[in-house]
């Protein structure tokens, strides 16, 4: 009696919870989003015959299913627990720790990325940067200095830099590799720290050919906290958040940011951004597929236009003392046909393409 008694039991906790989870999943409300993926979640999708008879309509569901799942953050927390803790994996979903730094598999090198990554800079030069002083630079991820001597799979970045200077036509190379170290970094982003880059900056600037070289003096540094990054919210486990810090003076607090696409203007930082998806966005107001920064101090008449990803975002306004105006372009987000109804190119415009290793190796999102 008692052992009938136990399995009824079993049997309707075991009910009761999966009722409670069907329950749940019908009255909640659908995210649009996740902060903690920096993602947009499925939505319930369309209901056609074409699809229903395809069965392309139940892969669309089961993936809005599993987005919209309730308390999916938990359980992607208990799933990263059971991998490290439990099993002992290396990594969950090609995220890894090493000493306190969370950082994320890119493996293997496609050379054929790289090879169009330096074709695309060709392209541009060859239809708007004939006769001016152009120059490329490829800044290292994270992996450069955690995965080979933890055992993690990682590229060989010296053959990505080989293969970028044998593609590569009329544009001098500016090594930025032994200008930065794993401590320049985010711990919980991909992204490098403002405050830690000005030995890299001047390096950019020494080979530009700016007189001007800048130190931690000439700045006040403004901390934001927490800054939870990208990579901390994949890894789903709770660790020691960064600090978002700024470096900002008189020129930058009047510097003028105008975005092509809103027609709008802006400051260089956006504190207020800070709360939102994503908090790196403080810099330059994100990802723009076109955007300038106006000096209002300099007495020169030298400009440089800036070929970046998300990295420029930081970059930028540090070499803003040795121009009159930087020219931000993101090729992610604007096509090189476009680019000649936008910006007026010149000879006394300095370029530089700089591009991190991931972008490099995954090319083809460049337009």
């Amino acid at each position: 009696m008692n052992k009938n008694v136990k399995n009824i039991t079993v049997i309707i906790c075991f009910i009761s919870i999966i009722f409670g989870f069907m329950v749940s999943n019908i009255i909640k409300t659908d995210r649009a989003s996740s902060y903690s993926e920096r993602r947009k979640l499925a939505e319930f999708p369309q209901i056609s015959f074409e699809k229903l008879f395809s069965g392309d309509w139940f892969e669309e569901f089961e993936k809005y299913s599993l987005d919209q799942f309730v308390f999916r953050d938990g359980f992607r927390t208990i799933k990263a627990i059971g991998m490290f803790y439990l099993f002992y994996q290396n990594d969950n979903n090609g995220i890894y720790i090493v000493d306190g730094n969370i950082s994320k598999i890119d493996y293997p090198l496609n050379e054929k990325s790289v090879i169009n990554a330096a074709e695309k800079l060709n392209e541009v030069y060859e239809k708007y940067l004939q006769g001016l002083k152009v120059y490329y630079s490829i800044i290292p991820d994270k992996n450069y200095f955690l995965a080979a001597e933890n055992g993690y799979l990682g590229i060989d970045y010296d053959i990505m830099q080989k293969i970028m200077d044998q593609n590569i036509e009329n544009m001098k190379y500016i090594n930025l590799f032994d200008s930065l170290a794993i401590e320049d970094y985010y711990k919980t982003d991909i992204h490098w720290s403002q405050e830690k880059i000005l030995k890299a900056t001047n390096k950019l600037l020494n080979e530009l050919g700016s007189d001007i070289q800048i130190d931690e003096s000439q700045y006040s540094r403004k901390e934001l906290y927490p800054f939870y990054g990208s990579y901390y919210r994949q890894l789903a486990l709770s660790i020691t958040p960064d600090k978002l810090i700024y470096m900002t003076n008189d020129l930058l607090e009047k510097a003028e940011v105008y975005d092509y696409e809103s027609k709008t203007y802006s400051n260089v930082y956006m504190p207020d951004r800070f709360n939102g998806m994503d908090a790196y966005d403080v810099f330059l107001s994100g990802a723009k597929a076109l955007i300038t920064i106006e000096n209002p101090e300099s007495t020169a008449d030298r400009e440089l236009i800036l070929f970046r990803d998300s990295f420029g975002s930081s970059i930028a306004p540090l070499l803003l003392s040795s121009y009159s105006k930087i020219t931000l372009v993101d090729l992610r987000y604007i096509s090189t046909d476009l680019l000649g109804e936008f910006v007026e190119f010149s000879e006394k415009q300095d370029v530089l393409f700089l591009y991190n290793t991931q972008i490099i190796n995954n090319s083809y999102m460049l337009k």
